[in-house]
């Protein structure tokens, strides 16, 4: 007697690949989850060079481990939240089956994305951290605005934030498109100092207490927030 079609199905999906760049146990250093134990998974890959990346590494490094290893790796963990992340994990379309086979497990499933790819394929479970790109990014012109149609009030957006013209072009995004109602938080974050020398490119980083004031003169009903992890450990580590 042959298995059900749907189990065979199942049995591909986990048996498919992803290109891997790491995966790690840690605290949670952004979003509404900062502070919490959280699994990252991080794919290789991204189509954007934003000046401030932080994870630059993550663009070739990697090697391809099949989903059903990673759902493993997982489970053995213990942790209940996780976060698929990158480079740009919805870049690989597998990316969508991990993230289904997460949900359906019950866990929560975070989706720190750039933006710059259509997000409605995703489980309706599935949170995505829309990372809407800012003019110092240097990638606003990859921004797919048609994502913000698909934001649950569940998700999240971030905005990482070089300067002052960064911060009043997302204020004026925030209050035109009306964001505080599409989502469950509209995160502002202060771009963190990544290369000597590239002030220029936005790589020098924005003074998280100048942002501070800026909020709260324009009453923006928004979150600031650190990169906790960076805070924790020295900002360069890795699998943190």
């Amino acid at each position: 007697m042959s298995a059900p079609a749907d189990i065979l199905a199942s049995d591909d999906i986990r048996d498919g690949t992803l290109r891997i760049n790491e995966t790690f146990y840690s605290i949670q250093g952004e979003s509404t989850f900062a502070g919490c134990p959280c699994f990252f998974v991080r794919l290789t890959g991204c189509p954007l060079r934003c000046h401030y990346c932080d994870t630059e590494y993550a663009f070739r490094e990697g090697a391809p481990r099949s989903i059903r290893a990673i759902l493993q790796e997982i489970e053995a963990s213990g942790a209940t939240l996780i976060e698929l992340t990158g480079g740009e994990p919805l870049a690989q379309k597998r990316a969508f089956d991990l993230i289904t086979l997460l949900c359906e497990r019950g866990l929560t499933v975070l989706i720190e994305t750039s933006g710059a790819i259509d997000i409605s394929p995703t489980h309706p479970a599935a949170i995505r951290i829309l990372d809407i790109k800012t003019p110092g990014s240097g990638e606003v012109a990859r921004n797919l605005w048609s994502n913000l149609e698909h934001l649950r009030p569940h998700d999240e957006v971030k905005f990482v934030l070089t300067d002052r013209v960064d911060y009043e072009w997302a204020r004026s995004v925030i209050r035109e498109r009306g964001l505080a109602a599409r989502c469950k938080a509209v995160h502002l974050s202060p771009a963190f100092p990544q290369k000597k020398g590239l002030e220029i490119l936005g790589c020098a980083g924005l003074d998280p207490r100048a942002l501070a004031e800026w909020i709260l003169e324009d009453r923006l009903p928004v979150r600031q927030q650190t990169q906790l992890h960076k805070l924790i450990w020295e900002p360069n580590t890795r699998g943190v």
